[in-house]
């Protein structure tokens, strides 16, 4: 926790004529993995799994109840946290395309460039189709629609938590992320 705090704090000095003064200026620690899922799917159980377990691996994963404290701005945080991030890992479920800001970070992840793992949790990737009722903003739905594209074109991970084992999914996706720290390192 220390050292996150380190990160998470930069202090400034200001000068006003013979005074200074020191302001502390709050700013989120550089993210490796941000964890994007729908909550009534994933929330209390395989993304706070895969949360705990990459802190276990000594990443520092963003997965938003987790990461954020009260009086954050929510939009802010995340879309630094995405920005700042290294990869992505999208739990696209059932209720996923349903939620406004989970297509608004999986399309943002998309346009940051950043390596997505795409995990189809209980959804066959074909099933995936934005409906256009009208619960999302006309101005969106093009980037949406092309965010789930792009998703359904990478390779991703398949799992069916009506008969899948959880610790070798855990395992499978973290195995996968370490694999993408490790070039991304590389190529720098």
């Amino acid at each position: 926790m220390l050292s996150i705090l380190r990160y998470a704090l930069g202090v400034y000095r200001r000068w006003k004529g013979s005074e200074s003064r020191i302001i502390v200026c709050s700013s989120p620690p550089p993210f490796d993995v941000f964890i994007n899922h729908r909550g009534v799917d994933t929330k209390r159980n395989v993304a706070a799994l895969l949360y705990d377990r990459f802190l276990h691996l000594k990443l520092n994963p963003f997965l938003d109840y987790r990461s954020m404290k009260p009086g954050d701005e929510l939009k802010e945080v995340i879309e630094t946290a995405i920005r700042n991030c290294k990869v992505g890992v999208a739990f696209i479920s059932p209720n996923y395309c349903t939620s406004e800001n989970c297509l608004h970070e999986l399309a943002l992840l998309m346009e940051c460039k950043k390596k997505v793992i795409p995990i189809f949790y209980d959804i066959n990737p074909s099933a995936l189709v934005l409906v256009d009722n009208g619960s999302f903003p006309a101005k969106h739905l093009h980037r949406f629609r092309l965010a789930l594209e792009l998703a359904k074109g990478r390779v991703g991970i398949s799992f069916d938590s009506s008969i899948g084992d959880w610790s070798i999914l855990l395992k499978q996706i973290s195995d996968r992320v370490m694999e993408v720290l490790i070039e991304l390192d590389q190529r720098q």
